[in-house]
């Protein structure tokens, strides 16, 4: 494997250890090896490279991917076979279910007074359900297989005399199997990391999307309890407020392209927050080297 040199754009060798050393940590953990990692990538750069780097609209050739690439003409023409990025039933499921939560916490027919959520009959013939906002989701999912998972997971309680279905507090998604966790690390840095990059190769211009952070060391741990602290409230208000939005703009926009109205409705977008603390003190430098 070729080091990047300068000519790659200075500081891209050492960027590129640092975003790769938790990556490959997983990797190793998870008994993913150096070999079966080079041949995901040159799978990608071969994806990538057809995807993003067009001439005049059309995909470039097999000698222009290996040109850009340096992957070998004859791995190209194999690896360009290969079907890309797809959605997986897994994908599917989980996001009916944050996407359920997520309107639970947002749709003002799912709220109370307070703008809290509040408990829903589990089937209504008149009025706002829990069936209800499943179907409001996902008409191919039945209701009662989402609220069983859900309440599997501890995510809402279902009072059965009453026949009412409540969402507990913080509403979060529970840490689930690896392939869950593994959807939500793809999304959540992907879109990150992406956007990051995009920052990067925008050359003219001010930065296309919202990338920051805020940084200090020489810190006490009583210190950054009370700092991470107060970040998750922060957070949490943020990510309420943003999710009632997203939810009030989508209805909108859907309204609007049903008419005909307006401009297509066809964008996404990922707003995420974190919080990353350490010992410095007790990481050995030369592994970080």
């Amino acid at each position: 494997m070729t080091e990047p040199s300068d000519r790659d754009g200075e500081g891209i060798g050492p960027a590129l250890k640092w975003l790769l050393r938790p990556l490959v940590k997983v990797l190793i953990a998870k008994g993913i090896t150096a070999p079966a990692l080079y041949a995901m990538l040159k799978e990608l750069y071969v994806q990538v490279a057809r995807e993003f780097f067009r001439l005049d609209g059309k995909p470039p050739t097999d000698s222009r991917v290996s040109v850009l690439t340096g992957v070998h003409r004859k791995d190209v023409r194999a690896l360009r076979q290969r079907p890309g990025l797809t959605e997986t039933a897994l994908d599917r499921q989980v996001t009916v279910m944050t996407t359920v939560v997520g309107r639970w916490l947002a749709d003002p027919q799912a709220c109370g007074p307070d703008g809290r959520p509040k408990p829903l009959p589990r089937q209504a013939k008149e009025g706002f359900s829990f069936e209800a906002l499943v179907e409001s989701v996902n008409t191919d999912v039945r209701p009662r297989t989402v609220l069983d998972e859900l309440v599997r997971r501890g995510v809402v309680t279902l009072d059965e005399e009453g026949d009412s279905v409540s969402l507990r507090a913080e509403a979060l998604l529970p840490r689930g199997a690896d392939d869950e966790r593994f959807h939500f690390l793809a999304r959540n840095a992907g879109d990150h990391l992406t956007a990051a990059v995009e920052n990067i190769l925008t050359e003219e211009g001010p930065a296309p999307f919202l990338e920051r952070a805020v940084f200090y060391n020489n810190l006490r741990a009583e210190s950054v309890d009370e700092i991470e602290a107060r970040a998750r409230v922060l957070a949490g208000e943020a990510l309420n407020e943003l999710n009632k939005l997203g939810f009030a703009r989508q209805a909108a926009d859907g309204k609007e392209a049903s008419r005909g109205e307006g401009e297509r409705a066809g964008e996404r977008f990922r707003f995420g927050v974190y919080l990353y603390r350490e010992d410095e003190d007790a990481t050995d430098p030369e592994d970080k080297g």
